[in-house]
């Protein structure tokens, strides 16, 4: 949610920040500034026409370690209540995504993503989180050059399995949601 939206309905357009772009748009220009963040996660859906339907698939590291997305992050102030009222401020997120994959990465798991979704979000090592998350650090260019550099690295030991149709519904929340059903390669 940009700071200067009028209304929270624009925030669920703006949950990806596409990092070729995000230097530019006045929704995400500041926060790449000053509000840069890191997203813990297991893993990620994306879901891929088949046929006549749709077929989800659970994007994760192959060895279970938890994924740390490059993010921005932002405060709305709502100013349909009052200015004591706690429930007035909503902090909201984007996670950064790049193409997939860039020139050069012609095969093997990055491949495998671009015939899922032609963009993946940012993920980041150690090294790189620690960079990104560095508030004295004012090179915002630099910072996300330097999260784009390495993130098809990291994708790399990323795996790609089909899962059943529930994690389409939100209500839906159990460990059973990740178990494969089949696989996409």
């Amino acid at each position: 949610m940009p700071s200067w939206a009028k209304d929270p309905g624009i925030g669920s357009k703006m949950i990806n920040a596409r990092s070729e772009s995000v230097l530019e748009k006045p929704a995400f220009r500041k926060a790449t500034r000053a509000r840069r963040c890191a997203v813990p996660a297991d893993g990620y859906y994306e879901w891929k026409g088949e046929g006549r339907g749709k077929q989800p698939y659970y994007v994760h590291p192959r060895d279970g370690h938890p994924i740390v997305f490059a993010g921005l992050y932002e405060w709305w102030k709502d100013p349909s209540r009052a200015e004591d009222d706690p429930g007035r401020w909503l902090l909201s997120t984007s996670i950064m995504t790049t193409d997939s994959p860039p020139e050069g990465y012609a095969g093997g798991m990055l491949a495998e993503l671009t015939a899922l979704h032609d963009r993946v979000p940012l993920p980041m090592d150690r090294e790189t989180m620690q960079a990104w998350l560095d508030p004295q650090a004012d090179d915002a260019a630099g910072l996300v050059d330097l999260v784009r550099a390495g993130a098809h690295d990291v994708a790399e030991g990323w795996t790609i399995d089909a899962v059943g149709t529930a994690v389409g519904n939100v209500k839906n929340d159990s460990p059973e949601l990740i178990e494969p059903v089949g696989s996409l390669f």
